[in-house]
């Protein structure tokens, strides 16, 4: 099975009831674990990349990994572009082979948003590619990107963003944040107004750090795709600090890393099922 187009995916979401969760990747390791947790959980599911990390490997390298992977996979996965800042991010990406973009002009006022993320959807459409956008500011700190501003998505500007910049996903602020270091205040209120007019599905940003239950409870409002980032990095991270702390003559990197990938695999899985409202049982 190749790489699966975004909108494909949010149909086959739809028509099994469950939402995606986007996990973010790194390097190699990540994104087969993330893969990993997907064919376990026999779900579908996407790996993204931000440029933030794409500049460890260059998006040549991350969509070649994934592209010859999935054939050992049975399960639909789509390759996404996280918060592209730029075009050039986005032509990048979709040269590379990348299934689904996300085009980052939240930061700019209305009209400029329109124009910028316009750009973008009629490239990548262009080329068969299906576009997030960002409508409303979200909080926080993700990588070497921090952003102060907090403005929640305006339900009255989300059908006039929707149709005039065509893009297929919108992502929207109702108290999400990014990273770990400010607390989210989820809105489902504020989430239910905009869904009511939104003409496309939702996406969430920051699903590290808010309760599982409240991520399940948003799949009424037409909420489709869950960005999850922190959870797995510091699963990652903290199985390499202890090999490290078990044995600080450790030289096999290979198992360091397969120690790492596993750990990143167990919170994938855990954390797929429980934003869809499923028990997550330990094997024995």
């Amino acid at each position: 099975m190749p790489l699966l187009n975004m909108n494909d995916l949010v149909k086959i979401a739809h028509n099994h009831d469950v939402m995606l969760p986007a996990f973010n990747t790194t390097n190699m390791e990540m994104t087969l674990a993330i893969m990993d947790a997907f064919e376990q959980n026999g779900m579908p599911g996407i790996v993204q990349i931000a440029p933030t990390n794409v500049k460890l490997t260059g998006y040549d390298f991350i969509a070649e990994v994934a592209k010859r992977a999935i054939s050992d996979y049975t399960v639909p996965i789509a390759l996404h572009l996280d918060h592209g800042k730029t075009l050039d991010d986005v032509r990048q990406a979709v040269n590379a082979g990348f299934t689904s973009i996300m085009i980052d002009g939240a930061a700019l006022p209305f009209e400029e948003n329109i124009r910028f993320s316009r750009q973008a959807v009629d490239f990548c459409h262009a080329n068969g590619v299906p576009v997030e956008a960002e409508l409303g500011a979200i909080k926080g700190k993700e990588d070497d990107h921090v952003s102060e501003a907090d403005c929640k998505t305006d339900p009255d500007q989300v059908a006039e963003f929707v149709e005039r910049t065509g893009c297929d996903l919108l992502a929207v602020s109702i108290g999400n944040v990014h990273g770990l270091e400010d607390t989210p205040k989820i809105d489902l209120d504020h989430l239910a107004k905009i869904a009511a007019v939104s003409p496309c599905p939702l996406v969430l940003h920051g699903g590290s750090g808010i309760p599982y239950e409240t991520i399940a409870a948003m799949k009424q409002y037409n909420m489709v795709k869950i960005n999850i980032a922190s959870d797995l990095r510091q699963a990652f991270i903290r199985a390499v600090a202890g090999d490290y702390e078990a044995n600080h003559n450790e030289a096999n990197l290979a198992k360091v890393l397969m120690d790492a990938r596993a750990a990143v695999t167990e919170v994938a899985m855990k954390t797929q099922l429980a934003i869809n409202g499923m028990p997550y049982e330990v094997a024995a």
